[in-house]
């Protein structure tokens, strides 16, 4: 899974990415652990966050850009930037 690789690379901490997704730091870590299996509504969400797909974070396809429907929406772009305004 690629989520800990897409957190990175947009320098975020966990907490951070936590925050976004309402949830405690610590269940966040387990997730990129592989620790606890990433229930689907949290997998779309950090696909929304990071723009790009679902199967993308899985390791089912290496390409990033995410589906048409779902490319480039504005209030994902928001958050992202008041992340890493942080």
């Amino acid at each position: 899974m690629r989520i800990r690789q897409m957190r990175r690379m947009y320098e975020l901490t966990q907490e951070q990415v936590a925050k976004y997704l309402k949830m405690h730091q610590n269940s966040y870590s387990h997730y990129e652990t592989g620790e606890n299996r990433v229930p689907v509504d949290v997998l779309e969400k950090l696909a929304d966050l990071y723009g790009t797909s679902v199967d993308y974070l899985l390791e089912r396809t290496d390409e990033k850009k995410p589906y048409s429907p779902c490319a480039e929406k504005p209030e994902e772009n928001a958050v992202l930037k008041l992340l890493m305004a942080e």
